[in-house]
């Protein structure tokens, strides 16, 4: 495992634009420290986002990420490159003459989709354990370590994702296209969903319930988006008659979804694999 692994690490180091998208998304991501000295000034009005406690634990693991997932869409490129790549340059074919079976292929490219989300989430971890030990109200040992699912979600976010790029890169062998069908899939479920929300059904709870087991949707429902929890925004809401009924909680039933969806994303990247004359 630790050679097939090698073996495609390898591959995305020697090319060019995936290297310069990996770098870039772990550079991006550590700009999320810079949230700490955005200040805004509107005369009597002041906005300091680190003094809103943002990186007060155990929020932070909330906090850091909802905002981290925003970022997956770079590593979603490398993965989507990394299969279509394998097609245009007939490195696929080489690998199976070298005595690779399809098997092996597909368990290299999970592997490596397995460790970008593993790697992804150690470095939210560590960057948030300094961001919050730095800036945290409350630095209690058993309050740091609170809402530490809040990482297994991500991870699992990100797992699934990128088991929903692999496929796409199996089935369709060219990368904008891939990732082309990405964003259309994405705005499918985004507009189908407002629409029989909104439109047929009435705003019905049980739309959001059918709606949980699209596979995007899924994945989104792992990490609300944290803002609603911060109390001045909670004040404000109370003030204008606004009561917040979201759910923040990381529930089993939304993670093991996300699974169903990567073992079935995984197990018809290897079907097409296996069936295709390559």
């Amino acid at each position: 495992m630790k050679r097939l692994l090698a073996i495609e690490l390898q591959k995305i180091w020697k090319n060019r634009a995936s290297k310069v998208l990996t770098i870039g998304y772990f550079v991006i991501l550590s700009f999320i420290a810079l949230i700490a000295s955005i200040k805004f000034d509107f005369g009597n009005f002041k906005i300091h986002f680190a003094e809103m406690g943002i990186f007060n634990f155990p929020f932070i693991w909330h906090f850091n990420t909802w905002m981290a997932s925003l970022l997956k869409f770079f590593l979603a490129v490398v993965i989507v490159s990394m299969m279509a790549n394998e097609y245009s340059y007939g490195t696929l074919k080489q690998n199976l003459i070298d005595g690779m079976s399809k098997k092996e292929f597909l368990l290299s490219k999970f592997l490596t989709v397995l460790a970008f989300a593993l790697g992804s989430t150690f470095f939210v971890f560590v960057m948030s354990l300094l961001l919050g030990y730095n800036f945290s109200s409350y630095t209690e040992i058993g309050i740091v370590f609170s809402d530490m699912e809040y990482l297994l979600a991500y991870f699992v976010k990100l797992l699934g994702f990128f088991s929903f790029c692999l496929f796409l890169g199996v089935l369709i062998k060219r990368s904008a296209f891939a990732i082309g069908f990405l964003f259309i899939w994405f705005l499918i479920e985004k507009i189908s969903y407002g629409f029989m929300k909104f439109e047929i059904f009435d705003k019905n709870p049980m739309v959001d319930k059918i709606y949980a087991f699209m596979p995007l949707e899924s994945m989104s429902n792992l990490i609300i988006e944290p803002f609603t929890r911060l109390s001045v925004i909670q004040n404000i809401q109370t003030a204008v008659g606004e009561n917040n009924t979201k759910d923040y909680d990381i529930h089993v039933s939304s993670i093991l979804i996300v699974l169903v969806w990567t073992a079935i994303f995984l197990f018809s990247s290897y079907t097409i694999i296996k069936k295709r004359d390559l």
